[in-house]
């Protein structure tokens, strides 16, 4: 009889911390072993010298979600889900999106049962738009004792924004029965006005998506939400961060000892503004939001992950398709700016992304993009090490690298069921030939091999990453409230 259900062997083991040659056993859906010259499988896998890597953790993305500012995503958890696989994720985290006016209960129920058609292990943030007592007092406690461990919230959009005010209530909600929470901070008010000064200048065609949120109006919420989060002594995670300016602000908390987070997507790495600067309506494909920057704020953004300043790169995949009503084009093909569903499709390319621009351009190496894109998400999210590593224990969710492949990205042969990719043509080093969920393998180098219903959810437990730091900005817990000790 087999020692182990499968045994990957002739590869390089790759986490955050280190690199070594070494076979991996498998036994039950789990890494039972790491070592030289392991006994049989009862299936064996040759990775031919081949980089392995724990499987991706996606920890923002939008898949089936309801859009709150219109349009439909074109991708069920089925279809995304395989494209993730196909790209080297095996955990995505989506999100639960609540209705203005109703619970967020009935929102979670219906989403969570759209996503019982993943392919692969997922779990989800809570959006809170309205935090109406019923929504602080008992369904937020009991969703987040259940295992729904993260909330998101808005500073814009004008369907999901919140004041200061409102902001503080979830917060210290989330403080209280202890959720993480993740902020999409970019100053509304700000936004609006300058909207409608565009478009009363009749500047109204995709490009100037990237004029209505220039850089400070990121900033300033970036600055606020970490005031507002500091003053509860609640640790946050900002979204999307895009610029220099936003990364400073992080960077300066996190001087102070203030436990905020960072995250940036491809998006920001690889493309500009320029890009929706293109003929006709192509320039909204490359709408999404807050806006893609520049080259220099490329540049700015790879130092801030470099010195740690941000510790993820998600795919934030919203997928929009281009040609089609419930899409970009929700508002006909000569829309204002202002109109376009804001979001790119993203699953499957984040990883190729990140690896060719970080990896094979020399600015990181292959552990750190593995923290990058695997094991900091797991951690930030209550998930290590059952995922976001390679460690006896852990879940086996392995990708096998061929780190020198070469690709051009090309919509078709994609996965996702978005009608274009906004990386169309762009050449890449490096590419998963292989993912595995569990031990079992769901692509092999051009084939699919999941079933849609396999991939679980994932309950998260208290966990001490997201422990607050006990300071707080006066002699006062207003969470406990009572007195400091002097």
């Amino acid at each position: 009889m087999a020692a182990y259900d499968t045994v990957i062997r002739g590869g390089t083991v790759v986490t955050a911390s280190d690199m070594v040659r070494a076979d991996i056993g498998i036994a039950g859906g789990r890494v039972a072993a790491l070592g030289e010259n392991l006994d049989e499988g009862a299936h064996e896998i040759d990775a031919g010298g081949r980089l392995v890597m724990p499987g991706g953790v996606d920890s923002h993305c939008h898949i089936e979600q309801p859009g709150s500012t219109g349009g439909t995503n074109a991708d069920t958890f089925t279809s995304g889900s395989i494209s993730a696989a196909c790209g080297g994720t095996t955990t995505t985290i989506s999100f639960s999106p609540q209705v203005r006016g109703r619970g967020v209960r009935e929102a979670m129920d219906g989403y969570a049962a759209l996503a019982r058609k993943s392919v692969i292990d997922y779990c989800f943030h809570i959006i809170v738009n309205d935090p109406s007592d019923a929504v602080i007092e008992e369904e937020l406690p009991e969703l987040i004792a259940e295992g729904h461990r993260s909330i998101k919230v808005f500073m814009t959009y004008p369907s999901n924004r919140m004041d200061d005010a409102q902001l503080l209530k979830v917060f210290a909600c989330a403080k209280k029965h202890g959720a993480f929470v993740c902020v999409h901070a970019e100053n509304h008010d700000a936004i609006m006005w300058m909207t409608d000064r565009l478009l009363e200048a009749g500047l109204t065609s995709p490009r100037y998506h990237a004029w209505s949120k220039p850089p400070v109006v990121e900033r300033e919420a970036v600055h606020r939400v970490i005031a507002l989060a500091e003053l509860l002594d609640l640790p946050i995670q900002v979204f999307h961060v895009t610029c220099a300016e936003a990364a400073e602000e992080i960077r300066r908390a996190q001087a102070r000892g203030i436990k905020v987070f960072g995250e940036t997507c491809p998006q920001y790495l690889t493309l500009t503004a320029d890009d929706m600067d293109r003929d006709g309506f192509e320039g909204a494909k490359f709408i999404c939001s807050p806006a893609p920057r520049t080259e220099e704020h490329h540049e700015a953004i790879w130092r801030a992950l470099i010195d740690g300043t941000l510790g993820i790169v998600s795919s934030d995949h919203a997928p929009y398709s281009f040609d089609d009503p419930r899409g970009k084009a929700l508002h006909g093909a000569n829309a204002r700016f202002s109109e376009i569903p804001n979001g790119i499709p993203g699953l499957e390319t984040r990883l190729p992304l990140v690896f060719s621009e970080g990896v094979a351009a020399g600015r990181i190496g292959p552990c750190e993009f593995v923290a990058l894109t695997s094991a900091n998400p797991a951690r930030l999210f209550g998930l290590y090490p059952k995922k976001g590593t390679i460690a006896v224990g852990s879940d086996a969710d392995i990708a096998i690298w061929d780190a020198e492949r070469e690709v051009t990205i090309r919509s078709d042969d994609l996965h996702t069921q978005t009608d274009y990719t906004p990386y169309e043509g762009m050449s890449v080093t490096g590419w998963p030939v292989m993912t595995l969920s569990r031990g079992e393998v769901i692509w092999n180098d051009g084939e699919v091999t999941a079933e849609p219903g396999r991939g679980r959810w994932l309950k998260r437990e208290p966990y001490d990453y997201i422990r607050p730091t006990g300071r707080f900005t006066a002699p006062f817990d207003p969470i406990a409230l009572r007195k400091l000790e002097e």
